[in-house]
């Protein structure tokens, strides 16, 4: 199987490549100044040109090895609930995990088991040492996240990030594979 067709499934959701398709339900679920505020790379106000652009991206990532982007969406209807991605840094066998959802998706559990899911995807198919995942001191609901899939605080990149013309704490989580 290519990674372009690679799907990982979970007890609620299907973790699948984006299409072109996708991009009118991601700029209706990205055009939210409330996930703009908590997230690193998304812009406010979202278009469907930066939709369009985002995934026309993935491929280029996938070829290179470099990036995994999935949606994650439900397993039934097929919805799609936002993205959880995994970089891979090959000299140091480790990646970082990235996620956004759509806000009306929020405190469901739908990012934890995501992200669990990528977790062993990174470890067991992709042979990785370490994972780890970063979240604005402004998002403690991520950190929970990254807590309850067993990565554990590694400390804080003070005022690491200049946001709106404020400095942002950066939180760092990681776990390592102990195979």
């Amino acid at each position: 199987m290519t990674l372009a067709s690679k799907i990982i499934e979970t007890e609620r959701l299907t973790l699948r490549p984006f299409t072109l398709e996708d991009a009118e339900d991601v700029t209706n679920l990205c055009d939210n100044y409330n996930i703009y505020k908590t997230t690193l790379h998304i812009p406010y106000p979202y278009t469907l040109e930066n939709a369009k652009e985002w995934i026309s991206s993935h491929e280029i990532n996938r070829k290179e090895d470099t990036l995994y982007q999935f949606a994650i969406t439900d397993k039934d209807s097929g919805e799609l609930y936002g993205s959880i991605s995994l970089s891979n840094r090959k000299n140091h066998q480790n990646g970082e995990i990235a996620y956004w959802l759509g806000e009306e998706f929020w405190g469901r559990g739908f990012v934890t088991e995501a992200s669990k899911a990528m977790i062993q995807f990174a470890f067991k198919e992709k042979n990785f040492h370490r994972v780890f995942a970063y979240h604005l001191k402004i998002n403690p609901a991520s950190g929970r996240v990254m807590k309850k899939c067993g990565m554990t605080y590694e400390g804080t990149k003070k005022d690491h990030i200049y946001k709106d013309g404020t400095f942002h704490d950066l939180y760092c989580y990681g776990i390592v594979n102990h195979k």
